[in-house]
């Protein structure tokens, strides 16, 4: 029974409870080495018995360079339902479990994986995984199971770590935490007369000054002082003084080490050396060393280690430690040299390979190849941080120095996809200072270049960027492009005018080959600093061209989201929203959600300019979860600026302004394209509010901004229209000249639109009518609802004030029901005024989204639902469980007035 946890053992029966009723959820149980943790998972483990399935592992600090180990030691006794799965997960995982090869599989594809085979155990029978010294578990296996873990919504799983705190900090992000300290003084002095029953009162006073609570070290100091009372060893000289508690307790553990007899030492080493082998291998490693199973003998008495049918089962981590840690170097040495020369058979390459590299102290080509074959073979497997590791250590033993340059990059790389920024810009540093090999310098440049996005800043990584293109530039003009393709993104993001035109420079300069398909992209980025810098006429035909070139396998992902901004430049937002669809979809398909995040940027900004709110509102939920998921949180502000946006026109000026209150500080010195879309959404909610003064300056201050020529040329009209109603017509055309140019030239009907639209405004008299009319001919012709129902709105504020109230009734009216199908609130008010003062009394919402009362999450599944996707399919999509995606749609069908699935297709859901 253990004794003073009640609070963390009602803890622990609340996360089964909740599993068992379909609830799941998971949790990180933290604290020093014996503080109680495995102790809690055991708790787990016996209150789980015959209601859940219990899957087990352990992370050990030895085997963390191999990928998968503990995924593949937790669900694999299950891996029979791994053919239920959807094709892709399935391939993935079967690779990830070495069962099958693949060229190279995408680590998220492997954790979407993890969750729907957990889902389907939990489906046959509640399920409960425990994973202690999650530490040291390697970074493949944790980064499935973490991602598992913060999906399991309705599935009926549960998930405990027991995580001991080391020097290096151990993340868990998304799962909620509970921290363990030491006892308090009753419950520890329970334990020790416990398991340590007789001791004097000052020896007892000793071991609790000594022990801080911390369970492990009440048992073994108590044990310790007990034997010194004893036998009268006892040195009066002794005092706790400041030795950290886990030092004192493996200081324990390695006196009674040392008393074992020398072949036992060495045996119980060759434990140590790796756990993953099974005791025969273990003892035929013994062999070599002329020791044998009669040698285990003292430490099993000593009750160091256990033997069960195949392991060695040391009695807690630190006896490990303890003694691998404090064996001479020569003696670990050999003995990692006889797991070599015993592990011979195929499935143990890898092992084998660590084991080489462990026995090598000086440059060994072979082994160095050894662990590159071990590397290319995680990399088809998706173990991204295994691949970084083998590489790292191959490139510390090549004998060549070009080559360990290649090797060490190739690990600066693989941590990069791993999400290990730290690791990927140090060991790029260290590539570059070994070589001077151009080819190598622009790629580690690149990679730090990557990494500056989300920790400096867009400006960042577009200089870095074009410092690598320019390394390349003669040598692989392909892959310069690329690099450039990045900076001037980069730079349209950070509104760098300088930063711009150096790309487009650098990009006219490139020599591809004449039938490269990179050319129309590259010629299309030329044209953007013609068109950022506000000459709009030689760049539209060329970005016309890119846009339409932008489907298919044949482009890659980087220049689809090029093409995407284009599209959104010139006012094309039907296009943008296809290819980033198309985008979108097939990185659901292979798992790349690092791409997610940018596309769902740009879907949203596409489904903002068409009106479509709702769509943009599940786009700006799903990309900042995954955003602040992965660890972008550069790229999660730019997703709430859109936000700050859809606040404003949902009618929350509230939420509006103090959601840009909070996020534009680091916005505009990072992202300043996005820091003036937020301020354009905050000019939107105080212009509906009758602020127009307030308006008008924050529309000058985005139209005449760094990012003015950029998708934000859109603003003009606003800017317009706050001047007129402020009364300043002085100021309404001083963007209007610009924004003529670019109508013009992009000859969008919504551009038209929209420019006939400030003209009627500024028009004289009567003139207005007929500009009106012709903006809403051109809107009739683009299709956009939100935009013609702003004009409607301002075609029927002017009728009214000309007192042609039949005409201004019939424009408000048709304005309020686009307005309440969209759920622009913002305009809705504003249209109310203008029937009252018809002498119409404010009509109430007449026909509103069917999805307005959804999550975000909800509408994403029920739209899938009713385009006649199964819940595995959709779960697949949305990197969700079935089970999960059942529990959406059952919250969902009461909301939208049906009871079936069937229902959902009369709603005119629209994916």
């Amino acid at each position: 029974m253990l004794v003073g946890r009640d609070a963390e053992l009602a803890e622990i029966d609340g996360l089964l409870a909740a599993a068992t009723s379909g609830h799941g959820r998971a949790l990180a149980i933290r604290g020093e080495a014996g503080i109680g943790k495995s102790a809690l998972l055991d708790h787990a483990a016996a209150r789980a018995a015959g209601q859940l399935r219990v899957l087990r592992g352990v992370g050990i600090e030895s085997e963390i360079e191999l990928g998968f180990g503990v995924l593949h030691m937790l669900p694999y006794p299950c891996a029979d339902r791994i053919g239920l799965l959807p094709g892709p997960q399935a391939a993935a995982l079967r690779a990830a479990f070495g069962q099958a090869e693949a060229e190279e599989v995408n680590r998220f594809l492997v954790g979407a994986a993890t969750l729907t085979l957990l889902a389907e155990l939990a489906a046959e029978t509640p399920t409960l995984l425990l994973v202690d010294d999650a530490q040291w578990v390697d970074q493949s296996s944790m980064d499935a199971l973490l991602f598992a873990a913060r999906r399991f919504g309705a599935d009926a799983t549960a998930m405990i770590l027991g995580v001991r705190d080391t020097a290096l900090p151990f993340a868990t992000p998304g799962i909620a935490t509970l921290r363990l300290s030491g006892l308090p003084r009753a419950a520890a002095l329970a334990l020790l007369d416990r398991c340590t029953p007789g001791l004097t009162e000052p020896g007892r006073e000793r071991v609790l000054a000594e022990s801080a609570g911390n369970p492990l070290a009440l048992r073994e100091l108590g044990g310790a002082r007990r034997n010194a009372e004893i036998t009268g060893r006892i040195d009066p000289g002794h005092e706790a003084g400041p030795m950290a508690v886990t030092s004192r307790v493996q200081e324990g553990f390695r006196t009674q080490i040392g008393e074992l007899p020398t072949g036992t030492r060495t045996l119980l080493l060759i434990a140590a050396a790796d756990s993953g082998t099974d005791i025969g291998t273990v003892l035929e490693v013994a062999a070599r060393h002329g020791l044998s199973n009669a040698d285990l003998a003292p430490a099993e008495q000593a009750g160091l280690v256990t033997a069960d049918s195949d392991r060695l089962v040391f009695r807690h981590p630190l006896i490990r430690a303890a003694v691998y840690r404090h064996a001479p170097h020569h003696e670990r040495i050999a003995v990692h040299a006889s797991f070599a020369e015993v592990l011979t058979a195929p499935g143990d390459a890898d092992r084998r390979a660590w084991h080489l590299a462990a026995a090598t102290t000086q440059p060994d080509e072979r082994v160095a190849e050894a662990l590159e074959q071990t590397a290319q073979r995680q990399q088809r497997r998706g173990g991204t941080m295994a691949v970084s590791a083998a590489y790292d250590r191959a490139g510390r033993l090549s004998v060549d120095p070009e080559r360990k340059a290649h090797r060490i990059l190739r690990a600066a790389r693989a941590a990069y996809d791993a999400g290990n920024a730290d690791r990927a810009t140090r060991l790029a540093v260290e590539a570059v200072s070994l070589t001077g090999d151009l080819e190598i310098h622009a790629a580690a440049t690149h990679i730090r270049a990557q990494v500056e996005y989300e920790r400096t800043s867009p400006a960042a990584d577009a200089e870095l960027s074009l410092r690598a293109a320019a390394l390349i530039a003669d040598s692989a003009p392909d892959r310069a492009a690329f690099m450039l393709a990045e900076a001037v993104c980069c730079a349209r993001d950070a509104a760098d005018r300088d930063l711009l035109v150096r790309g487009a420079e650098q990009l006219k300069s490139l020599r591809l080959p004449a039938n490269s398909p990179l050319g129309i992209h590259v010629a299309a980025q030329i044209a953007w600093a013609d068109l950022l810098g506000g000459d709009p006429a030689p760049a539209v035909a060329v970005m016309s061209a890119q846009i339409a070139a932008a489907h298919g396998d044949s482009v890659d992902d980087l220049h689809k989201v090029v093409a995407a901004f284009s599209g959104l430049m010139l006012a094309d937002d039907t296009a943008t929203a296809a290819i980033m669809d198309e985008l979108i979809t097939g990185a659901r398909a292979i798992g790349q959600l690092q791409w997610i995040p940018y596309a769902l940027e740009l879907a949203a900004l596409a489904h903002l300019f068409t009106g479509s709110f709702g769509a943009a509102r599940v786009a700006v939920a799903e990309g900042i979860s995954l955003s602040e998921e992965l660890g972008m949180p550069i790229e999660a502000a730019a997703l709430r600026a859109i936000e700050v946006w859809l606040l404003a026109v949902s009618g929350d000026a509230a939420g509006c302004r103090a959601l840009a209150r909070e996020i534009m500080p680091g916005l505009s010195e990072t992202h300043r394209t996005h820091a003036a879309l937020a301020t354009w959404g905050v000019a939107l909610a105080e212009l509906a509010a009758g602020d127009a003064d307030t308006a008008l300056d924050r529309l000058d201050s985005v139209c005449a901004g760094p990012a003015a020529h950029d998708f934000l040329i859109r603003a003009v009209p606003d800017h317009v229209e706050a001047a007129v109603r402020g009364g300043h017509r002085d100021r309404a055309d001083e963007h209007l000249a610009d924004f003529g140019r670019w109508a013009d030239s992009v000859a969008n009907p919504l551009a038209a639109a929209l420019f006939q639209r400030c003209r009627a405004l500024l028009a004289v008299g009567d003139e207005a009518a007929p500009q009106y009319a012709a903006a809403l001919a051109h809107h009739d012709e683009h299709g956009g609802r939100y935009d013609r129902a702003r004009t409607q709105l301002l075609y029927g504020e002017w009728l009214r004030r000309r007192r042609r109230r039949s005409d201004a009734r019939s424009h408000l009216l048709e304005a309020l029901d686009t307005f309440d199908r969209l759920g622009a609130r913002l305009w809705v008010e504003r249209v109310h005024a203008e029937l009252a003062a018809l002498g119409d009394l404010p009509a109430a919402a007449r026909r509103t989204d069917p999805l307005a009362q959804l999550t975000p999450q909800e509408i994403q599944v029920v739209r899938l639902a009713a385009a006649g996707y199964s819940n595995r399919e959709i779960g697949a999509r949305l990197f969700l469980s079935p089970r999960t995606i059942g529990h959406h749609l059952y919250n969902a069908y009461p909301k939208l007035g049906v009871t079936r699935r069937a229902e959902l297709a009369r709603l005119g859901l629209e994916v």
